[in-house]
Order: structure tokens, then C-alpha cells, then sequence
């Protein structure tokens, strides 16, 4: 077997594989402290108390694709950090305002806790926001052109957006009475919202991208790849159905959440599939960013263990925090 070859591509896959868990799993948490500001004050405890056993554990994903990529692409993450070094520090400073906010705000008094609540609103949009920049920067290869920044900023827009709709299909299922009605109307209205970006970034992925447009839009590759996108419309389709009725509150609360879950995997793979096999587009393979062989091994090792603990801790503990969420409360 030529490890030189294949092992680059199990890493490249679990790195998809982690960085599309991350999204989904702090996607929402990040979503329900973008809404927060929509809630009254005892929804709100609500809302933190229906991510407040999760969210930690949802961005140990980030810290492991992070170190995936420093340690197995050692090359790309020079390249990519590189260009990407503001941004990353002010993510950075979103982390730790969230964090601090999300515990202070549960012990601090009347006076305080509007304070703690705004930073925790300002971090998880802070988050999100360059988190879309640093996509749509990736994706147009750092590219100087005024178009790649127009686009970077479309990208910008739509990771929040997306983050919001998760969220509020996240609220319908784990919450009840008016905070659940206000979660559904929050989730139709921001559908909308995703499927216009959405749609204005699939026009617009072409034309600051030749190689994306060569991959997508050129024959048999239009009829191979088709599938994809066809199944996304139909996952968003299908949860704009089920938002526009009301008995999505009682029957099939989690429908909703699960077809946005399928979307963002089908995005994920649509992405994988456009730059593959660059680690950095038109720029780096993943075979000329990959570290040595016994590097990767010792890493295949590492994560052979790691990867499955925190899978097997993540099912618990959303196992053992099923049902409605209530008030997060610290003894």
C-alpha cells in the first residue's frame, strides 16, 4: 500500500468529517445566542438552559480540526492561518467573551446580567461572522480581486443566517409553549433568509472559481454531481413544509432540525468535492501539504483513539440531556 497516497486522504476526510460536526453541533448553540436578543428574559434562561449542557463539548470539534489540520497539513495551515491571521484572533476573542458570558451570566445579579447577555449575544455573532469570512476567503484561493471579497462577504452573511435556522428548529424541539411558537415563526422567517443567500452564492461560486465552475459545470460531471444539489432543495423544501404547519410543535418536533442537519452534510460534501484535490485551491494538494509519513501515522494513532471518545461522550451526553430543556441553573 502507498501510504504517501492514502493517508493524506484519511485525514482529509476526517478533517471534513469533524469540521461538518462542528458546524452542525456549534451551529446552533451559536444560532440560539444569535436569537436571544428576540426573547424575553425567562426564555432566554431557557434558551442557554437547551445548550448549556453541550457547548463546550461541541467546540472541542474546532479545537480537533484546528490541531488535524496543524499537524497532518502543516503546509496549508502555514497558508491558510497565514492569510487568515485577524480574523482567527478575533474569532479567538468571540470564544472567550462567550465563554465568560455563558457562565457570569447565570451567577451575576439583576444589575449585570443585561451586560453578560449582550456579550454572549456579540460573541456567538462575532463567532459566526468570521467563521463565514474565513469559508468564503478559503474558497476564493485568498484571492485580491473586489469580486472575492464581495463574495467572502456573501458567505459572511449566509454562515449566520444558517446558524439562526438551526438554531431555531433546535428551539422547537427542545422547548415548549411561547418560546416554541416563537421558534417556529423565528425558523420560517429566517428560511428565507438562508435559501436567498444560498441561492445567490451557488450563482456567484462560478465566476471566482474556474476550477469550482470547471468541476460542477462541465460534462458528465453536471449529471454525476446533479444529485447533490437536488437533495439539498428537497431537505429545505421539505423542512419549509413542515415549518409552515403548526403540528410540527407536537408530531415530529425534530424533523425540522434533522433535514437542515442533511442540507449542511450535503454542503459539506458539495465543498469537498469542489476543491478537491487542493488543500489550498489551485495552490496546494493535499499530498504536497501533508507532513511525513511517520507523522501521519503517530497522528492516525492519536485520533484512532481520541476522535471515538469524544463521539461516544458527545452521544452520551445528549443521550442522558434529552427532552425539553428547562432553566440552566448552577448549585
Amino acid at each position: 500500500m502507498d501510504w504517501n497516497y492514502w493517508l493524506p486522504l484519511v485525514f482529509l476526510g476526517l478533517l471534513g468529517f469533524v469540521m461538518t460536526v462542528y458546524v452542525v453541533l456549534d451551529g446552533f448553540d451559536l444560532g440560539v445566542g444569535m436569537l436571544m436578543p428576540r426573547a424575553k428574559a425567562d426564555e432566554q434562561n431557557v434558551m442557554v438552559g437547551s445548550i448549556g449542557p453541550f457547548w463546550d463539548a461541541n467546540e472541542t470539534w474546532l479545537v480537533l480540526g484546528v490541531g488535524v489540520l496543524f499537524i497532518v497539513f502543516p503546509k496549508a495551515h502555514n497558508i491558510i492561518l497565514g492569510n487568515l491571521y485577524l480574523p482567527v484572533t478575533f474569532m479567538l476573542f468571540s470564544v472567550i467573551v462567550r465563554g465568560a458570558a455563558f457562565d457570569f451570566r447565570v451567577k451575576a445579579d439583576d444589575n449585570h446580567k443585561d451586560l453578560w447577555n449582550i456579550a454572549f449575544m456579540l460573541g456567538s455573532a462575532g463567532m459566526a461572522l468570521t467563521q463565514g469570512w474565513m469559508l468564503g476567503r478559503y474558497v476564493t484561493a485568498f484571492g485580491t480581486h473586489p469580486l472575492d471579497y464581495l463574495f467572502s462577504l456573501g458567505i459572511m452573511a449566509t454562515v449566520p443566517a444558517v446558524y439562526v435556522l438551526l438554531a431555531a428548529c433546535w428551539l422547537i424541539a427542545k422547548t415548549e409553549g411561547e418560546l416554541q411558537k416563537k421558534a417556529r415563526q423565528w425558523a420560517n422567517e429566517s428560511w428565507w433568509l438562508v435559501v436567498g443567500c444560498l441561492l445567490l452564492i451557488s450563482l456567484a461560486t462560478p465566476f471566482v472559481s474556474n476550477s469550482i465552475f470547471q468541476r460542477w459545470f462541465t460534462m458528465p460531471n453536471l449529471l454525476w454531481l446533479a444529485p447533490i444539489p437536488l437533495l439539498s432543495v428537497f431537505c429545505l423544501l421539505r423542512a419549509k413544509l413542515l415549518l409552515s404547519r403548526e403540528s410540527v410543535l407536537q408530531q415530529g418536533v425534530w424533523q425540522p432540525f434533522a433535514l437542515l442537519t442533511a442540507t449542511l452534510i450535503l454542503c459539506a460534501l458539495g465543498l469537498g468535492i469542489s476543491v478537491f484535490p487542493y488543500a489550498v485551491i489551485d495552490q496546494l494538494t493535499v499530498w504536497e501539504a501533508a507532513a511525513s509519513v511517520p507523522t501521519l501515522v503517530v497522528t492516525l494513532i492519536g485520533v484512532g483513539i481520541t476522535v471515538p471518545c469524544i463521539v461516544a461522550y458527545s452521544i452520551f451526553s445528549y443521550w442522558a440531556f434529552r427532552g425539553k430543556a428547562t432553566t440552566l441553573t448552577y448549585g
